[in-house]
């Protein structure tokens, strides 16, 4: 089936016994069995679409789950309690003494601040590399992971998915990917040799902006030390975020054709604004990335970032606070437009130099985009 058709039929199994169109929301801690034989299978099952146990998920986190997986084009999916603990458990899975992840430079900030605060000082090397840079070179014979995001999370610089693939493989190296701004309708991620693929389904999968969730599909081998991580430390997702990811599920098709049409309406319209240097999304002819996102994405439904001319501090708080319609936040994917400087982690405790260029990231909503326009040159007046 095509896509759209799935996100409407699938992860509706368990509706028919309840008479609805959606599956019921199951809340439990305690799993109970018929049977002691039924109870030592289900101990011995290593597959998360099972009963086990309250914590490792109920037939509504199922129901996502294999949703996901059928989405994602693979065999299995694991949900978490949020896009940054799917992360620092696929991390922590392949982490130890010894071992050497390598990622790409330009990942989600927080990604960063695990691997330097919590994996190196327990002793694994922590690497990272340009996204421009070929890899093959800095795998090493105990490299245990290549961790990737694409594009990068706040420059949108694209990277080569199928040249870091293969120099991966090429040495028996699993490659785990951020996909959240693709999500599996614009980004076909294990088509392209990604073996773990991660989704904050917080932002688009969800839309609504009013739950945590995270989300890895792949193989069931490729899954294992995730499994086990996550079933050792209790890495898990809430059933009512489940529940809710599925409704935002069935138009996730809908409402990314239109952030889409949106975000490419406001950000031409900033491309030709004089107080926008840059405008920084792959799906611009313009864009260095342009050619690699058209190779490797089918749509950009955002967010994006825009380099303003040098200003002072007070001109750029005056721009943040004179705009209506985007909210600051450090969010996206939800239907609400959104701003926020694009600042990495490690340097937003310091003062911007007056001569430095202003990164903004926008994330388009759902809002008309010419009173996003609008928006945006009220705002820009006294830059």
């Amino acid at each position: 089936m095509h896509p759209h058709t799935q996100l409407i039929h699938l992860g509706r199994e368990t509706a028919t016994a309840a008479h609805a169109v959606s599956p019921p929301l199951v809340r439990t801690s305690t799993t109970v069995f018929a049977t002691y034989g039924a109870y030592k299978q289900a101990q011995r099952n290593q597959v998360f679409d099972a009963p086990r146990y309250g914590r490792s998920g109920t037939s509504t986190t199922f129901e996502l789950q294999r949703a996901m997986a059928a989405l994602a084009g693979t065999e299995s999916c694991i949900a978490t309690s949020c896009g940054l603990s799917a992360i620092t458990a696929v991390l922590a899975a392949h982490a130890g003494p010894g071992r050497h992840i390598l990622l790409s430079s330009g990942v989600y900030g927080p990604t960063r601040v695990f691997c330097d605060k919590e994996l190196a000082p327990t002793g694994t090397q922590v690497e990272f590399f340009p996204h421009g840079a070929d890899i093959a070179p800095l795998i090493r014979d105990h490299t245990s992971l290549v961790f990737i995001e694409t594009p990068a999370s706040l420059t949108m610089e694209m990277l080569d998915v199928r040249a870091v693939c293969a120099a991966a493989h090429a040495r028996g190296v699993p490659v785990a990917c951020d996909s959240t701004w693709g999500t599996p309708l614009f980004f076909d991620a294990h088509r392209l040799g990604i073996d773990l693929s991660l989704h904050a389904a917080t932002k688009f999968i969800n839309g609504h902006s009013d739950l945590m969730l995270g989300l890895v599909t792949g193989s069931a081998d490729a899954l294992a030390a995730l499994r086990a991580h996550c079933d050792r430390s209790g890495t898990h997702a809430a059933p009512d975020a489940c529940w809710l990811a599925l409704r935002g599920l069935r138009t996730l098709a809908v409402r990314l054709e239109r952030h889409q049409a949106s975000a490419l309406v406001v950000a031409n319209w900033l491309a030709r604004h004089p107080a926008v240097r840059r405008v920084l999304f792959p799906a611009l002819p313009s864009d260095p990335g342009h050619a690699l996102w058209h190779s490797q994405f089918t749509g950009a439904a955002g967010p994006f970032t825009i380099e303003l001319a040098p200003c002072t501090e007070e001109a750029f708080t005056r721009f943040i606070d004179g705009l209506s319609l985007f909210s600051l936040g450090t969010s996206w994917g939800g239907f609400e437009s959104l701003v926020m400087p694009a600042v990495p982690h490690h340097l937003r405790a310091l003062a911007a130099p007056a001569d430095a260029p202003r990164l903004v990231r926008l994330h388009v909503g759902l809002e008309d985009p010419q009173d996003l326009c609008n928006d945006l040159a009220a705002a820009m007046g006294g830059l």
